[in-house]
């Protein structure tokens, strides 16, 4: 039975942080020094998560993400993805990957029951994505990619978080990809979230590039972008498509467009805090109830709550800020 929150917001996706561990340090996403990590014994485990799933469902969930951190740093993902996969009612079962490891394991993941990938990739320049991620080689995210659409994780969709002054400059490199290539590419306004928001000096308003100014700088450069659908997905981009095309250019505009009114997702932390918004530090407390014994019954009640409480709009216009949690902490 679906269910709605108190915004009349039909609530129909769940986020799972499967970990909030990650092997990159991307500047925007957590400090250069990383963050303490949560104990083993904090993260909940796998047979845990499938009862919140299972309890999910039954509350008219149907899709349902995998992240991170970096989700294909833990071991036996691909088993949670098959034990996930046979949950009745789950409809859509994906991940947020930053690539490094998806040439691994797309296969596998793909017969385990994944639908299909988001690959983080900020930049075509291997010198800036070293820069960027602290470490990273960007051959191994492209051969993730192609591994990805070999496997059959379609669409493959690219997240490029603009950032004025650290990739700002490669919007249009980045939307050409899709003339030529099968990219379904989403630039996505830059949010502060935690302490990594120390990737500026002074003030952050500055630093965010809007949509607006994308759409303007790729038109300016490739022609009019029309309207496009993609087809599947239940998050919060518009897509559009440069003439001859083969795929898509998305836009994410959590500041200069919130989409708050129709959010319909809560978030679930690695270590089993529920957030009804990624961008508010309240969340209910799913692991000890579980730690505790609780079954699919009580889950749900929690779940409910984390529904009924969703705020009706983040506040990053009014400078209030999350902070107990980076971004990478969070699940994106």
């Amino acid at each position: 039975m679906a269910h709605f929150d108190a915004y009349s917001r039909l609530i129909n996706y769940l986020r799972i942080a499967v970990t909030d561990r990650c092997n990159l340090r991307c500047i925007y996403c957590m400090p250069p020094e990383g963050v303490p990590w949560r104990p083993h014994e904090a993260i909940l485990r796998y047979e845990e998560i499938v009862t919140v799933v299972r309890a999910a469902a039954e509350l008219g969930i149907s899709r349902v993400r995998l992240t991170g951190g970096e989700p294909l740093v833990r071991l036996g993902i691909v088993d949670l993805v098959r034990l996930l996969s046979r949950i009745p009612g789950i409809e859509d079962l994906a991940m947020t990957t930053n690539g490094i490891l998806l040439s691994r394991y797309a296969q596998a993941l793909a017969e385990a029951g994944l639908q299909r990938v988001n690959v983080s990739l900020d930049t075509l320049r291997a010198d800036r994505f070293q820069r960027i991620t602290c470490w990273g080689q960007i051959a191994d995210v492209l051969a993730g990619i192609e591994a990805a659409h070999r496997a059959g994780l379609e669409p493959v969709k690219i997240n490029t978080v603009v950032i004025r002054g650290m990739n700002d400059d490669e919007v249009v490199d980045l939307a050409r990809q899709t003339i030529e290539a099968e990219w379904n590419v989403r630039f996505i306004e830059w949010m502060p979230v935690g302490n990594a928001q120390g990737v500026v000096d002074g003030g952050w308003q500055e630093r965010v590039v809007t949509a607006k100014e994308m759409r303007e700088r790729i038109e300016a450069a490739l022609g009019a972008l029309e309207p496009a659908k993609l087809g599947i997905g239940g998050g919060p981009a518009r897509y559009y498509r440069l003439a001859g095309g083969k795929g898509t250019i998305g836009f994410i505009t959590p500041l200069s467009e919130h989409f708050c009114y129709h959010c319909n997702r809560l978030r679930l932390t690695a270590d089993g805090q529920l957030r009804p918004c990624l961008l508010s530090d309240r969340e209910i407390d799913l692991r000890t109830p579980l730690r505790q014994g609780a079954d699919v019954a009580h889950i749900k009640t929690l779940i409910l709550q984390g529904i009924e409480s969703k705020p009706l709009r983040h506040h990053l216009s009014e400078c209030e800020l999350p902070e107990n949690r980076t971004m990478s902490q969070i699940g994106g």
